[in-house]
C-alpha cells in the first residue's frame, strides 16, 4: 500500500470515529451547545452597543402572500436608544427577538394603515413587550383615527390569555394592568404632521394613496440630523416625495406589475378566477421599483431600501427581473430589502452603515 493511500485510510478512519463519537455522544454534545448558545443568545443586546443616531431594523419585508424568507410589514426605527416598531405584520415581533433586539423595550408602535398584514401581529407583539418585562403599563400604539377599534378589537381578543398567564406566572411578571396595549389616536393628516416629539426625535404623519384604504399614511423620522422615511402603503404619490424631501433614507413599498400579472394570469387559467382577480386589482394598489426609484430621484434622497415586496422572491436569483431596470431611474443606492436588514446612520455623520442580524 502506497503511503497515499495510508494516509487517506488514516483520515477516513479519524472521520469514521468522529462521526461515530458524534453519534454515540449526541445527547451531551447536543445539550452542551445548547447550553452555550442560550447563554450567549440571553444576554444579548443590540441596542446596548449602537453608536448615537438612528438605526432602521427590517423586522418584515413581506406583504400577504406567503412567504418562507419574509414576515408581515414590520419596521424597527431606533432613535439613541428609544425602540419604536412602524405595523405589526405577522411574524414581526418574532424577528424582532431573533435580531437580538428587546420586545420589552418598544416605546411605541406607530401603524400606517389597517390592513390585515399590518396588524395581524399585533398579538405576540403585545404579549413579547408585556411578560416579564417590567413595563407597567401597555403598548402605546399610534395611528390615525380608527386605530382605537382596532386596539379594542386586540385587547378584548387577548383578554382571556392576559388572565391565564397573570395567574400562571403571578402580578410581578405579567401584571395585569400593562397587559395589551392602549391606542393613541391622531386626527388623519392633509399634510405633513408632527405626531410624536421626544428626547431630540420627531415623528411626521403625511397621508398617502391608498385607496380604498382610508385612512393610509407613511411616517418621517427625524433625530439629531438624520432622517429615515417609510412610505407605508401607496402607488406613485407626491405627498411621500414631500415628506421625503433630502432625507438620508427612504423605505419604500414596491410591487412588480408583470409578474403579479403573470400571477394573475396563470390563477385564471388554472380556474382560480377570484385569487385571479385579487392579483389583478392591486396591480395599480402599489408602486412599482422604477415608480418608487423615480420618487427617491424627485426627493433627493441618499439611499432607497424596498420593501412590502411583491410577489415573494424565491432567490436572489429574481432581483433583477423584480427590478426591472429601476437603479437606472435612482443615482444613488437601490437595496431589495430582505428581513434581518440593518440600516445606521449614526449622529453627526453622513454615513449609512449596513448589517444584518440574522
Amino acid at each position: 500500500m502506497t503511503k497515499g493511500r495510508r494516509l487517506a485510510l488514516f483520515a477516513l478512519l479519524i472521520v469514521a470515529v468522529a462521526a461515530a463519537a458524534a453519534f454515540l455522544f449526541q445527547r451531551p454534545i447536543g445539550l452542551w451547545l445548547f447550553e452555550r448558545a442560550a447563554e450567549r443568545n440571553v444576554a444579548r443586546d443590540r441596542l446596548a452597543g449602537l453608536p448615537d443616531g438612528l438605526h432602521v431594523a427590517l423586522c418584515g419585508t413581506g406583504s400577504p402572500l406567503p412567504s418562507r424568507d419574509r414576515a408581515g410589514a414590520c419596521t424597527v426605527v431606533i432613535a439613541g436608544k428609544a425602540m419604536f416598531v412602524v405595523d405589526a405584520g405577522e411574524g414581526g415581533a418574532r424577528n424582532i427577538s431573533l435580531m437580538g433586539l428587546p420586545n420589552p423595550r418598544i416605546r411605541g408602535l406607530f401603524l400606517t394603515h389597517y390592513h390585515s398584514d399590518h396588524i395581524d401581529g399585533m398579538g405576540p407583539m403585545m404579549l413579547m413587550r408585556w411578560v416579564a418585562s417590567g413595563n407597567n403599563r401597555p403598548l402605546p400604539v399610534h395611528g390615525p383615527e380608527g386605530v382605537e377599534a382596532v386596539i379594542a378589537g386586540f385587547n378584548a381578543a387577548y383578554a382571556a390569555d392576559n388572565g391565564y398567564r397573570t395567574a400562571h406566572h403571578g402580578p410581578t411578571v405579567a401584571p395585569p394592568q400593562a397587559a395589551g396595549a392602549v391606542a393613541l389616536p391622531f386626527a388623519v393628516p392633509t399634510g405633513p404632521t408632527t405626531v410624536y416629539r421626544a428626547d431630540g426625535l420627531t415623528v411626521t404623519a403625511f397621508p398617502v394613496d391608498h385607496r380604498p384604504v382610508n385612512p393610509a399614511v407613511g411616517y418621517r423620522f427625524d433625530y439629531k440630523g438624520r432622517s429615515v422615511v417609510l412610505s407605508g402603503d401607496t402607488g406613485p404619490s407626491v405627498m411621500v416625495e414631500r415628506a421625503a424631501k433630502g432625507a438620508d433614507l427612504l423605505i419604500h413599498e414596491a410591487l412588480q406589475p408583470d409578474m403579479v400579472q403573470t400571477l394573475s394570469d396563470d390563477l385564471k387559467a388554472a380556474g382560480r378566477t377570484g385569487t385571479g382577480k385579487i392579483m389583478h386589482d392591486i396591480i395599480d394598489y402599489h408602486a412599482s421599483p422604477a415608480q418608487a426609484a423615480d420618487s427617491a430621484r424627485r426627493a433627493g434622497v441618499k439611499m432607497l431600501v424596498l420593501s412590502h415586496v411583491v410577489p415573494p422572491l424565491p432567490s436572489r436569483y429574481f432581483d433583477a427581473a423584480f427590478l426591472d431596470g429601476a437603479k437606472g431611474h435612482f443615482d444613488g443606492p437601490l437595496i431589495i430589502g430582505e428581513d434581518g436588514q440593518v440600516y445606521s446612520l449614526p449622529a453627526g455623520s453622513t454615513a449609512i452603515e449596513r448589517d444584518n442580524w440574522f
